[in-house]
């Protein structure tokens, strides 16, 4: 389906949802979300087709939790039914958000939330290696329990704040709603899709899709979504405006620009934390190796003179 405009795959950083050191209230949410929608507003004021993404760490955690301590008085959900309950709370605050700012601002868009799915392969080696700890730190008692009544593999913090389990972290493959994101940007409007990295669900034969408890990488969702989409320009926003070499380090070097190889170098050198900055050089790289032109890594401060390349890290052909 084509685009006239210029197509633009948003990744929103997690505290573009809620602020470091907050509770995590619905008013602090729609404060930070209100903050972000002001600093991207004027991106919706120009001839831009825009797509947004965004993690979910925080929200799918405290549902995890909330899972355990209310076990006994109703059905804990597994953990691709709690991706899809974030990905509607937390598109709730973008959308309600962003729509009364783009009203207020007699924009004639609409945000507009699509539970996604993504696609995995059921045969991805993250399946016998699961390594992506969720939900709340358990004692090593606890820990046993969940051991033995549901088959959890479960690790110890290495920081010492106790055990917590550690689901699959596959690939993505494909966004099983592409095609109706494509039609919502036809139309006009600003979908809000892939949160968390959006549900994990393999098929059969038949194209059948099942949900399965795993996490996908957000970035990397996004990445998938910017390829299917055919995306102009992936932009990752973070809480630094560069990517950085030597990161911490007396020779630190900010980044205004790396190719596919240079990227190709610095990660297998270890330039990028496995914690931060990796998987987002990863699905820059990815969503380039795919056909795509332009990626950004940045700070939602610098957004717009990234796009200039004016500022941020441009990663390129």
């Amino acid at each position: 389906m084509a685009h006239n405009k210029e197509l633009l795959v948003i990744a929103l950083g997690g505290n573009a949802l809620v602020d470091e050191g907050t509770k995590g209230t619905s008013e602090e949410h729609f404060e930070s979300v209100r903050k972000t929608a002001l600093k991207l507003l004027p991106l919706f004021k120009k001839d831009f087709d825009i797509v947004l993404t965004h993690g979910n760490g925080p929200q799918v955690g405290n549902l995890l939790i909330q899972n355990e301590e209310s076990s006994s008085k109703a059905p804990s959900m597994p953990l691709d039914v709690c991706v899809a309950m974030s990905q509607g709370e937390i598109g709730y605050f973008i959308q309600q958000t962003l729509g009364n700012l783009l009203h207020a601002n007699k924009i004639k868009k609409e945000a507009v939330t699509i539970v996604t799915s993504v696609l995995v392969d059921k045969n991805d080696p993250a399946f016998e290696k699961p390594s992506k700890p969720v939900g709340p730190y358990y004692t090593y008692e606890q820990a046993q329990q969940m051991i033995k009544n549901k088959k959890w593999i479960m690790v110890e913090d290495p920081g010492g704040k106790g055990f917590r389990r550690v689901v699959p972290s596959p690939k993505p493959i494909h966004v099983t709603e592409t095609r109706i994101i494509q039609q919502l940007l036809v139309l006009g409007n600003i979908p809000i899709a892939v949160g968390g990295g959006g549900i994990p669900v393999i098929a059969d034969k038949h194209k059948h899709y099942t949900g399965i408890e795993a996490v996908i990488d957000k970035d990397l969702a996004s990445a998938q979504l910017a390829i299917d989409l055919k995306a102009d320009k992936f932009i990752i926003l973070t809480n630094v405006d560069n990517c950085f070499l030597n990161y911490k380090k007396k020779s630190q070097t900010a980044l205004k620009e790396m190719n596919l190889d240079e990227a190709h170098t610095y990660l297998e050198q270890g330039q990028f934390s496995a914690g931060s900055m990796g998987p987002k050089v990863t699905a820059a790289v990815d969503y380039l190796t795919s056909g795509g032109k332009e990626a950004f890594i940045t700070s939602i401060d610098k957004i717009l003179p990234a796009i200039d390349k004016d500022a941020g890290t441009f990663i390129h052909h």
